[in-house]
């Protein structure tokens, strides 16, 4: 009965940090309902893992680093659907999972790290942290040998630029496609993107 009775305070304390993490946290400010039920049923399928295997016995180291080895190999995360940021939550979401279902970690150490990981990414994920800070591809009509022109033209067009790399150049149709990061114009200052010359990709993304 008190193992029963620890097994549900580690369960709600998951469910507490889980339910912060993506209802208060990640959905506010990312707004992409289709990975909510992704964290959620990771997180508890971790903690049902980890529960359960911590309940083998002697054999149950062997068998939850087996355990735990085949539910992250099953995880694949696309770069062309899953931003870096959203990686941070996957792995955030794991994290709660297994440190709240190891049952011989006592709950108020449980519930302080969990705390400690919540507010990391809360910070961490502040749309206030660098909030002007912007990365994108663009495509540019032009093609460019001086590096100072380059950073001017990147200026005019999107902002102070803080870092670039050129990932193709076409002579042939005078293209020049650009991953950058730059420092978003206040309102008002003058400054825009030319929506004749410059392509960007349809997903903006902080950085």
């Amino acid at each position: 009965m008190d193992s029963l009775r620890h097994l549900a305070a580690h369960l709600g304390l998951d469910l507490a940090a889980i339910c912060l993490l993506t209802f208060a946290i990640y959905y506010p400010r990312h707004r992409r309902r289709d990975l909510v039920p992704a964290y959620l049923a990771l997180n508890v399928a971790l903690f049902t893992v980890v529960a359960a295997l911590a309940e083998v016995g002697g054999s149950g180291g062997t068998a939850l680093g087996f355990g735990l080895f085949g539910v992250l190999s099953i995880i694949r995360l696309r770069s062309d659907s899953v931003q870096h940021e959203e990686v941070a939550y996957y792995f955030t979401t794991l994290v709660l999972g297994l440190l709240c279902g190891l049952p011989h970690l006592s709950l108020p150490l449980a519930a302080t790290l969990s705390a400690v990981l919540l507010l990391v990414v809360y910070v961490a994920d502040h749309p206030r942290l660098f909030a002007r800070s912007r990365r994108t591809v663009v495509t540019l009509d032009a093609v460019h040998s001086d590096p100072a022109a380059l950073r001017a033209d990147l200026a005019r067009r999107l902002g102070e630029p803080f870092h670039w790399t050129v990932m193709e150049v076409d002579f042939v149709r005078d293209l020049t496609v650009v991953d950058v990061r730059y420092r978003e114009p206040l309102p008002g200052t003058g400054t825009a993107p030319a929506a004749e010359a410059v392509h960007a990709v349809p997903a903006w993304e902080s950085v």
